[in-house]
């Protein structure tokens, strides 16, 4: 097994050379067309009509939405109070949902809480366990739930990451690296696994200007010099995007040029985030002691 194992280390490196080589221009190709057939798709307009089904955990949150998908040309628009984090609250705006439209189209994972802090601010674990509940497991549970009905309709799962799940940044540890890349990982093993049954669009926007970035901006002012992009904005191209059946969408479309850099450079990425934000390149042994909940 050992001489097998050095083998594939000697072999595989250039000749996974080779087959990047040989694959790129058919696949710079084949880009190019899915590129110019979605030029010419027509893209869903927002006002043509969707029924929608929308859940918070505080139904008085949705009330303006609502309002506002009515006055946009939406027939029919009702809203759910529920806590995507259990399991029973999933399964039942899915029900409830379903049993109202008779049918389900396109599930949107977009519940997410979540501060800036590093690991050294963290001393309760219940602080830290409420972002994944919400942001992974608020996701997955509704997913699984809606996936039967999914398959009826050959709909789409449409979910809110971050690009910080691809390129994670200091004191953003269980928001970007823990809840948002387990997020990415986890719909693109779903993707495999359901092939064209269901299709899914991952989203990994950069800075939005909504609550979270802006409690974001006010704690790490040193983010201030990055371009925010409206919510309205991020809202009209994901509807586009999940038109067009795109797995992918990064938006502002200039982050993605930040992600070949992790996975090439992860060294200079590393020294370059430190110097960013300011961290000393000391060990830093403060830490308070983790405490259960």
């Amino acid at each position: 097994m050992a001489a097998i194992q050095k083998l594939l280390n000697i072999a595989l490196p250039p000749l996974s050379l080779v087959l990047l080589s040989s694959f790129m221009i058919p696949f710079l190709i084949f880009k190019v067309l899915i590129y110019v057939r979605k030029l010419f798709q027509t893209d869903e307009n927002g006002r043509r009509g969707a029924v929608l089904s929308l859940v918070d955990i505080r139904e008085d949150n949705l009330v303006v939405v609502a309002e506002k998908a009515r006055s946009l040309g939406s027939p029919d628009v009702i809203i759910i109070a529920a806590d995507v984090s259990k399991l029973q609250d999933s399964r039942r705006f899915v029900d409830q949902t379903v049993n109202h439209f008779g049918r389900l189209d396109c599930l949107v994972n977009n519940a997410g809480i979540g501060k800036p802090s590093g690991f050294k601010d963290w001393s309760n674990a219940s602080e830290f366990t409420s972002i994944m509940d919400v942001n992974f497991w608020g996701s997955v549970y509704g997913t699984l739930c809606a996936i039967p009905h999914l398959k009826t309709s050959r709909g789409r799962i449409v979910v809110i990451a971050s690009a910080l799940g691809r390129f994670p940044l200091p004191r953003f540890s269980i928001y970007s690296q823990a809840s948002k890349a387990a997020i990415i990982n986890y719909f693109e093993t779903l993707r495999m696994e359901l092939g064209c049954a269901i299709g899914i669009t991952i989203v990994t926007p950069g800075l939005v200007k909504t609550d979270l970035g802006v409690t974001l901006i006010k704690k790490e002012r040193i983010m201030e010099i990055i371009p925010m992009l409206s919510a309205s904005e991020l809202a009209e191209s994901i509807v586009k995007s999940a038109c067009r059946g795109d797995m992918y969408l990064t938006e502002p479309s200039w982050v993605k040029v930040l992600f070949p850099f992790k996975l090439l450079y992860p060294q200079l990425v590393d020294w370059a985030s430190r110097l960013f934000f300011a961290l000393s390149p000391k060990i830093n042994n403060s830490a308070t002691e983790l405490k259960p909940e």
